[in-house]
């Protein structure tokens, strides 16, 4: 389920805006390796979040082939798991909304139509849960 939503340009890194999609009251964050030290940013001091960041995909080539590096392998596999559950979301807004390219029309435009989709989304991932007769 999509909680926030954050649109930026295509020139901010992702980082950039990273602590207005944190609500606060999580305890783990997992993402991908382009947010490597997000712990260290000035606006995650002091929360007591843990973040699960993705290694890089050319040290996760050089881990040793041994018992050490096997496990390491397979806990990087179980962080890409976990987030893989988060862009469940994103497949609903491009294949079943058509949602694939972002058209020209401005940035308002566009995340007014993001944040409708993201709406849509949830409601169409909970519509099994919300079809329930009691």
């Amino acid at each position: 389920m999509i909680h926030s939503v954050v649109t930026t340009s295509a020139n901010m890194h992702d980082l950039t805006p990273v602590a207005a999609l944190l609500h606060g009251d999580e305890t783990v964050v997992y993402a991908e390796d382009g947010y490597q030290g997000i712990a260290k940013r000035s606006e995650m001091a002091g929360k007591p979040t843990m973040f699960r960041v993705a290694m890089r995909p050319g040290k996760r080539r050089a881990l040793p082939d041994t018992p050490e590096g096997k496990l390491l392998d397979l806990i990087e596999i179980a962080k890409a798991h976990i987030r893989a559950k988060g862009e469940h979301p994103f497949r609903v807004i491009k294949q079943q909304f058509g949602f694939e390219k972002t058209k020209l029309r401005g940035m308002a435009k566009n995340r007014c139509k993001f944040n409708v989709l993201a709406a849509l989304a949830n409601l169409f991932l909970a519509r099994r849960q919300l079809l329930v007769v009691p």
